[in-house]
């Protein structure tokens, strides 16, 4: 594929997640308590991800008619094409009930089984994350990479709670007890396409989380492998995007955190 075209779709992404961020700026704090639904137990849904993402998938669907959309709210919306476009309207959805400012936009496009580009826009910060495959990461059109952090001791790790999974809660504790005992801090923010991104740029060294969806981390895989990093599932293989147990960092940071889940989830 040619560089042109990969920057005709890059292009698209970056306006439809804009137009979605700045409607999601628009309507902070306007959401009534009984506006909120759970999808399933402590993950909710409100009309705003919806709205976000009808926007981002009009936005799509003008341009490229023929090409599929997997989606957050409105799950897979068929087409002959082999381009599909995976989009999270609003990742950080309990972050935005409660008005706490760390939620994001992500769009990525795949052909067949290839990542292509990744898109992640915060619209608090007005930051927008890209990456194109094998053309490197950026951050507002300038160049990231992972950091040089190869202590662990020096590192600042961030994590996810296991909402979907309370289940493995055991096996969570177990691994965050000892990376915990190794970095010198963990982060839970709330938005793992944006702990990714912080890991792609360097402000976070690893970052490990359960039970993500594709949407969650689609964009934010090929930031970071695109900044140097690494990521696999938390036995060491590339299973993330079936089971959504997730690995990421520099490469001496994700090694070591991978021996930790490792152990940890072996079972």
């Amino acid at each position: 594929m040619h560089n042109k075209e990969l920057d005709i779709y890059l292009r698209s992404a970056i306006k439809a997640a804009k137009e979605s961020g700045q409607f999601l700026l628009e309507n902070l704090g306007k959401i009534r308590l009984d506006e909120v639904n759970s999808k399933r137990t402590f993950d909710f849904v409100t009309h705003i991800d919806l709205e976000s993402e009808e926007s981002i998938i009009r936005c799509i669907r003008e341009e490229y008619p023929d090409h599929a959309i997997l989606a957050e709210e409105t799950g897979e919306k068929a087409a002959p094409g082999a381009y599909t476009w995976i989009i999270d309207p609003l990742d950080g959805t309990t972050n935005y009930i409660h008005e706490n400012p760390v939620f994001s936009v992500s769009i990525a496009l795949k052909y067949n089984d290839e990542l292509l580009l990744g898109v992640v826009f915060d619209p608090n910060r007005n930051e927008l994350f890209h990456a194109i495959k094998n053309e490197g990461a950026f951050l507002n059109q300038n160049k990231i990479s992972v950091s040089k952090i190869d202590d662990m001791s020096k590192a600042l790790i961030a994590t996810g709670f296991p909402f979907r999974r309370k289940d493995l809660i055991e096996q969570y504790l177990n691994s965050f007890a000892e990376i915990f005992k190794l970095c010198a801090g963990i982060r839970r923010a709330g938005s793992a396409a944006l702990d990714l991104c912080y890991v792609g740029c360097g402000r976070l060294d690893g970052f490990w989380e359960i039970g993500l969806s594709i949407w969650d981390i689609c964009a934010g895989v090929l930031i970071i492998k695109e900044a140097g990093g690494a990521v696999s599932d938390f036995l060491g293989g590339n299973d993330f995007w079936g089971s959504g147990n997730i690995v990421a960092g520099n490469q001496i940071i994700f090694e070591n955190i991978s021996d930790i889940t490792r152990h940890a989830f072996r079972s």
